[in-house]
């Protein structure tokens, strides 16, 4: 081969092919990192029963140090960022507008005034606990919706001209929601039971009030089978909340995005796909296997996401957010709770369709 060919190349796609080569070995390191220490929690949670997304989180911040290296910083960036929005995107197909239709009418706006009313009553709370909207949006939609993958939606489209206190803000946010999910799994059941609440309507309350999709999970199925299948049935229901509330978050902060930072648009691209996947899922019968391999991708790149999160943002950091700021995201938790159960009460088992 003599020195033209050689400078030239063989083919016109090679300049493209050295470009994604460079931008896959600039973000190799970082997102290497973030990807072991998802695969360590997920099997830590799998010999010992703690939450995947609450270990990843943890793991990361112990490994803070790495992220003052220099080459770990793009591959960081392009898992939070990216891959969050790849995670929540992929949950599309877990839902679709038969959900609505098989839930009931009743129960169907008990849930969206649920939402709706953590949401205000955590924006509320986190004035008196000397934050500020934004992250009262950030608490109430994580404790309404669905935890920890809500947190990271919300925190993706409020803008803050600080990324390290945005970071700071939904570290906190996923640590405090994961912790608290974990005590409703093992506290609501007995509550529940204790009542005398019918097993579907235990079912009902369960998937209405806890956040975490797992932990809903385990504290349904420790009741009975159908009592977790209406569990996680209700929790998905929940899950269809995000793109509005994520659009909601848009429209309330997108004006007084602070001067020197970038508006989000007012319909984010992940929120987007995630629409047309759940309008798809309901038009066309996707094969259950289908469903269940994105909620698998879903919960991989959303476990990765947030590895990459613990890993930059700093423990010290998180512990400024303050003493009372725990209390807001307490107080959401609780909201919920007893809204759900007093209204659960109040109609009966013959309203919501027990």
């Amino acid at each position: 081969m003599d020195e033209a060919d050689t400078k030239d190349g063989p083919s016109a796609g090679g300049p493209l092919r050295e470009r994604l080569l460079a931008a896959c070995r600039l973000r190799f390191h970082g997102f290497a990192v973030a990807t072991m220490i998802a695969l360590a929690a997920a099997f830590l949670s799998e010999h010992y029963g703690a939450p995947a997304m609450l270990l990843a989180i943890l793991i990361g911040l112990a490994l803070h140090f790495l992220s003052e290296d220099e080459r770990s910083l793009p591959g960081l960036d392009f898992a939070a960022r990216t891959m969050l929005r790849f995670g929540i995107a992929c949950l599309g197909l877990r839902v679709s507008l038969g959900m609505f239709v098989d839930l009931g009418p009743v129960m169907l706006i008990l849930i969206a005034v649920a939402v709706a009313g953590t949401i205000a009553f955590g924006i509320l709370v986190a004035r008196f606990a000397g934050q500020d909207a934004r992250f009262g949006m950030l608490t109430g939609g994580a404790v309404a919706i669905c935890g920890a993958s809500a947190a990271m939606a919300i925190a993706a489209v409020i803008a803050r001209p600080d990324k390290t206190e945005a970071e700071r803000e939904m570290g906190f946010v996923v640590i405090g929601v994961t912790m608290l999910s974990t005590l409703s799994m093992i506290f609501y059941p007995v509550i529940a039971t204790a009542l005398g609440l019918p097993e579907r309507e235990i079912g009902m309350f369960l998937g209405a009030t806890i956040h975490d999709v797992a932990q809903v999970a385990g504290a349904g199925f420790s009741v009975s089978v159908p009592a977790g299948e209406t569990a996680v049935f209700v929790k998905l229901i929940r899950v269809t909340m995000l793109a509005p509330v994520v659009l909601a978050a848009v429209l309330m902060f997108r004006q007084s995005a602070p001067a020197g930072t970038r508006r989000p648009p007012l319909l984010p691209g992940f929120v987007i796909v995630f629409i047309l996947l759940a309008a798809i899922n309901s038009v066309v019968t996707v094969p259950p296997i289908v469903s269940d391999l994105a909620g698998q991708v879903s919960r991989w790149a959303l476990l990765v996401a947030i590895a990459a999160v613990g890993v930059k943002t700093s423990l010290a950091s998180i512990s400024k957010v303050g003493g009372r700021a725990i209390s807001a995201l307490v107080a959401d938790t609780v909201f919920l709770a007893v809204f759900v159960l007093v209204a659960m009460l109040l109609l009966g088992p013959e309203r919501i369709g027990v």
